[in-house]
């Protein structure tokens, strides 16, 4: 067999295959793969084995030849994880934000270089000295940006985060709300904070989308809050209730000598709007989206148009031929019934 060679050691015997590699007529280089030691590989084998890799040889292939190591470091995979996807300018900034707070002694390294090891002991730091919410958030965080790194080297076999149990998110508590002590307590707080939090309430909406309303986005002759600052993309109309919109109606004439194009103004903020909207005694946002949930349930609302009206995607591939905005006055019913929910446990139907 033509190729096949014996190469005798001191102690041991070998085969092996050597051949040309040649494209285009020219000579590129001569390789020799090892096929195996003579007490272990049998002739028959070897010259089978010899026969396969001197076609691949003189195909103009190099067996030998692996994929290069493009030696990029974390800190390059995110920037270019970063230019492959269309996120949001939120998960942009947490994304630096982990890479600049938490990821320091492995930014510069090869991330072919970045071992289970390394990802064991940078979960056992972060979780002893930040706690186990965000050890797993900074780990998805490496794991996402690796995987980025391996469409572009293919010497990264795996992903050493796999190897890692990464702590799950834990689930917030909610506690139940007693809904005529939150509109008592939100009646002692300032005219703007106290619509505010009755409109967490009334809309299920996220923090950032009901501070990021602008005076333009509110139609109070329509009853129709646009959310334009979405977690899923894109703008969210919200039909609101009456109560909700005599309200609106009133802010908006009240707040009008401000000169703000905010819906919510503070005049102190550097943004021009509220900024931080908790307060002591009334529960967060995210925990009044909970109970808007939770009332839309108890009022009947059912489960599709009661994700729509908190601006959810539905599940499943028809959920993609939903479009919500031509949905506006087949969800009112469902938005007003929430709301009269609402106000009769308050025990006011009146603007207050």
């Amino acid at each position: 067999m033509k190729g096949l060679l014996c190469i005798c050691h001191k102690t041991t015997k070998t085969f092996a295959a050597q051949g040309d590699v040649r494209r285009n007529k020219r000579h590129v280089r001569t390789v020799r793969v090892k096929i195996g030691r003579t007490d272990l590989v049998r002739l028959g084998e070897a010259r089978n084995e010899a026969r396969k890799l001197m076609a691949t040889i003189q195909s103009g292939v190099d067996p030998t030849a692996g994929p290069e190591e493009t030696g990029m470091t974390l800190e390059q995979a995110l920037t270019t994880h970063l230019k492959e996807r269309d996120l949001s300018p939120a998960s942009v900034k947490n994304y630096q934000y982990h890479m600049d707070q938490y990821l320091g002694r492995l930014r510069r390294r090869a991330v072919a270089d970045i071992s289970r090891q390394d990802c064991r002991d940078l979960l056992d730091t972060l979780t002893k000295r930040h706690g186990r919410t965000t050890g797993g958030s900074v780990m998805r965080t490496v794991r996402a940006i690796i995987n980025t790194a391996r469409r572009h080297d293919e010497t990264i076999a795996a992903n050493p985060i796999d190897a890692i149990r990464v702590p799950a998110t834990a689930r917030r508590q909610v506690d139940e709300l007693d809904v005529a002590a939150f509109w008592s307590e939100t009646s002692a707080s300032s005219g703007v904070m106290r619509d505010l939090h009755r409109t967490f309430l009334l809309t299920g909406a996220r923090r950032s989308s009901l501070l990021g309303v602008k005076r333009a986005d509110f139609d109070p002759d329509r009853g129709i809050l646009t959310f334009t600052h979405m977690k899923v993309g894109g703008a969210w109309s919200f039909p609101t209730g009456r109560w909700l919109t005599e309200t609106l109606r009133a802010r908006l004439a009240e707040d009008e000598p401000l000169s703000s194009e905010w819906l919510w103004p503070s005049p102190t903020s550097a943004t021009g709007r509220i900024a931080e909207p908790k307060r002591k005694g009334i529960p967060s946002p995210h925990a009044l989206r909970h109970h808007a949930r939770t009332f839309m349930i108890a009022a009947g609302v059912p489960y599709a148009e009661g994700a729509l009206l908190l601006g959810q995607r539905l599940p499943g591939a028809s959920g993609g031929y939903v479009h919500q905005s031509h949905l506006v006055e087949a969800l009112r019913p469902y938005a007003q019934a929430l709301e009269d929910y609402i106000l009769a446990l308050a025990n006011d139907g009146t603007v207050a």
